[in-house]
């Protein structure tokens, strides 16, 4: 299958999940709208812009670093056995492969109608009525919708030492790759979290015999497999790209993560910060015919595992766009093909006309103002279930005529977050030599 097949294929399962749970009411929005005229509606009294109402997504493993705003009675409001809440979801149309047990529509975008009212529609079914309006020609004819969704991660421990899959390896599946990156916003990071590094892949002298020796006593052992890795102090208001295929064990810093649409992994570590782990994260997303050790070590991309430019080649420190009086918009996110993200800051008293050549979704991190024609502000508390007035869809046109922006604080930056498609222009690029 293309990649746009297997996305027409993955929206059609998600559709009939959805249709499914909306008989159980297994779903986190239950009384979400699909009609058209409301979503037309919405889209011109906002001027092209959505509202988005707060993703909040559990977790079986790890616990909540509690950084996300969220109310502290509410890091457990799915039940006990679905794990705290450790992650925000942002412009999302797929929903999160949590298991079994989870909501069929966890993590997905849902659009506010209204402040006056409880009325909203996902953020997919927009995409479905508006098309082109909503997100160019250039996405829809590629990937026949909105490729990427971006998100906060929070975790109070270092997650797991794990790979997303390439492009290839998902497709056996009937899956996306996930190539995924990373920027670390001091808004959100008053505090670390138990261990403030990253493992990127491997040593570069590692023999591939040490690495299958190690998983090949995943249910037996601890594989100790950071042992062989390479860790990297995180540097707030830094960022990385981490390809799909390279092995890597996340921080436990609020990161925010832009990302392509796939929810797919390999764990190669059993045992993190006293956690354990079941052997099936070793091999769920192989195909049953191909679950060896010498298949789920093949998931790597070798090369790019034991690079020993590593850090030269996929480190991303902001590069300033436009820097003046009034604001200062900087890349986070560049040198893939596949996603993009930028900082964007207006100084506090400024109003600012702000064009983007392409529809992107956004958050605000920092201070109060307005946003197109909406109030735009950073939460100090959300309960689950509450609106919010920090994140936004901007549709490609009313990112090309330019969104009116306004810092109504006399001291304090406005500080917004926002995250492109592969169709971003003037993304800088990294030289790979």
């Amino acid at each position: 299958m293309t990649e746009k097949e297997l996305i027409i294929k993955a929206n059609e399962e998600l559709d009939a999940r959805l249709a499914a749970a909306k008989e159980t009411g297994n779903l986190v929005v239950k009384d979400a709208t699909q009609d058209p005229d409301v979503i037309r509606a919405t889209f011109e009294k906002g001027k092209g812009i959505f509202r988005l109402f707060p993703a909040f997504v559990p977790r079986r493993f790890n616990k909540a670093g509690r950084r996300l705003k969220l109310h502290p009675d509410d890091y457990f409001v799915f039940g006990m056995e679905r794990g705290s809440i450790t992650e925000r979801w942002f412009a999302a149309t797929i929903a999160a492969q949590n298991g079994p047990t989870a909501k069929a529509d966890e993590g997905m975008s849902y659009v506010c109608v209204d402040y006056n009212t409880d009325e909203k529609f996902a953020l997919r079914d927009a995409v479905k009525v508006l098309g082109a309006e909503l997100v160019g020609e250039e996405l829809m004819e590629k990937y026949n919708g909105w490729p990427m969704y971006s998100k906060f991660f929070d975790n109070e421990a270092p997650l797991f030492h794990h790979l997303h899959l390439t492009f290839e390896d998902a497709a056996r599946v009937g899956k996306l790759g996930k190539p995924e990156c990373y920027y670390f916003p001091k808004q959100l990071n008053n505090y670390t979290g138990e261990a403030d590094y990253t493992y990127f892949g491997f040593d570069p002298d590692t023999d591939p015999e040490e690495i299958k020796a190690r998983i090949r006593n995943f249910k037996d052992d601890d594989t100790r497999i950071t042992d062989l890795s390479r860790a990297y102090r995180i540097e707030l208001g830094t960022g990385w790209y981490t390809p799909a295929g390279v092995i890597h064990a996340p921080a436990s810093v609020l990161t925010y993560e832009p990302q392509w649409n796939s929810d797919v992994n390999s764990v190669y570590e059993n045992i993190v910060s006293g956690e354990v782990y079941p052997p099936e994260m070793l091999d769920e997303e192989l195909p049953e015919d191909k679950k060896t050790i010498d298949d789920v070590f093949a998931l790597l991309d070798w090369d790019k595992n034991v690079d020993p430019h590593y850090r030269k080649h996929y480190f991303r420190r902001p590069v300033v766009e436009v820097e003046n009086e009034q604001y200062c918009s900087k890349w986070i996110t560049y040198g893939n093909p596949y996603i993009a993200a930028k900082e964007l800051t207006v100084n506090p008293g400024e109003t600012v006309t702000i064009k983007d050549n392409a529809a992107y979704g956004c958050i605000f991190v920092q201070g109060h103002g307005k946003f197109g024609v909406f109030d735009a502000e950073a939460p100090t508390l959300l309960h689950f279930g509450q609106q919010s007035s920090d994140e936004f869809f901007v549709s490609e046109k009313a990112a090309t005529d330019g969104v009116v922006i306004t810092n109504l604080s006399k001291v304090e930056p406005l500080v917004v977050l926002k995250h492109f498609g592969p169709n971003c222009p003037g993304v800088p690029q990294v030289d790979m030599d």
